[in-house]
């Protein structure tokens, strides 16, 4: 069992789903961190200087209300977060719309690289000069009509 696991998981097509994984994992972290740091500051100043980490509703009114989603996990508050669900559907939003150009690109490529056709294939039989029909290349009779042929007879 030991020596046919260690034979799935040292097939290619493993590790390369491995490396890939890895890859999108950082990609996400990535990704997060534009959504986090870049998109939503300015998103939330043209909207009036709104934080959408700090975005929630709280589902426990008898608890002392928080400013902060930090401070609201601190008093044990129960949320919901629907700032950080913003920042997910636009993260989302972002890796789609990244995965589109990159396949869209791809696709073109395929598109444009052209197989070149092949050469040719040296052609194998010749026309009697005399009926017209074909035949092999290398006779010097023809089957049909059994004239005798010569290169100048041979079209």
């Amino acid at each position: 069992m030991f020596k046919e696991f260690k034979e799935f998981a040292m097939r290619g097509n493993v590790m390369d789903m491995a490396v890939g994984i890895i890859i999108g994992a950082s990609f996400g972290k990535i990704i997060n961190s534009i959504v986090a740091d870049v998109f939503m500051p300015p998103i939330g100043l043209l909207l009036g200087g709104i934080d959408f980490s700090n975005m929630f509703i709280n589902l426990t009114p008898s608890r002392p209300a928080s400013y902060t989603l930090a401070e609201a996990k601190t008093n044990g508050l129960v949320t919901i977060n629907y700032g950080l669900f913003a920042n997910t559907v636009i993260d989302f939003v972002i890796v789609a719309f990244v995965i589109f150009i990159v396949i869209r690109q791809v696709n073109r490529l395929k598109r444009t690289v052209a197989v070149a056709p092949a050469a040719p294939a040296a052609s194998t039989t010749k026309e009697c000069g005399y009926c017209f029909s074909q035949i092999n290349i290398k006779a010097s009779r023809c089957p049909n009509c059994t004239s005798a042929l010569s290169e100048a007879d041979a079209k």
